[in-house]
């Protein structure tokens, strides 16, 4: 790596650039910083720098990744341009409910949403937005990791 490289800027870039939460390891390996303790201070000082910067933009956990969003009110306002997720509206409403009531079985969401509830489980599965247990006689849907970077909750 160039000795005249900024770290800091160098894992800002990379924030930047990544389509998707990204790892400490993930980092590593893109950048060449070579120690997780020196990208976790990295990361905590770029996150307090956008945390106080008169800036639409922070940096968020989610899990152990790193992204790049929006604060609000401005993540609100323009959402719109980032387009909605390919999936339905169906989809979408079932997805809604799974993540408020994480864990719940399949067989309660056809009570609640009828049959076609089958299609949108499959729909979700497909698109890596929930995964399913066997529990019993039914399923218990959970909400994935790509979910929660997705719709950044």
């Amino acid at each position: 790596m160039e000795s005249n490289i900024d770290y800091n800027k160098l894992i800002e870039a990379a924030l930047f650039m990544a389509s998707k939460a990204i790892s400490i390891e993930e980092l590593s390996k893109q950048t060449g910083v070579a120690t997780k303790i020196n990208i976790e201070k990295i990361m905590d000082e770029l996150i307090n720098k956008y945390k106080t910067s008169d800036t639409s933009l922070e940096i968020v956990k989610i899990g152990d990744k790193y992204m790049f969003s929006l604060k609000e009110p401005y993540a609100s306002k323009v959402s719109s341009l980032a387009g909605g997720p390919d999936i339905t509206k169906g989809a979408l409403r079932i997805l809604a409910y799974v993540n408020k009531n994480e864990g719940i079985l399949q067989s309660s969401l056809v009570k609640i949403f009828g049959s076609s509830t089958y299609d949108h489980i499959k729909e979700l599965t497909e698109n890596d937005f929930i995964t399913s247990k066997k529990f019993k006689t039914s399923k218990k849907i959970m909400t994935t990791e790509k979910f929660k970077e997705y719709f950044n909750v």
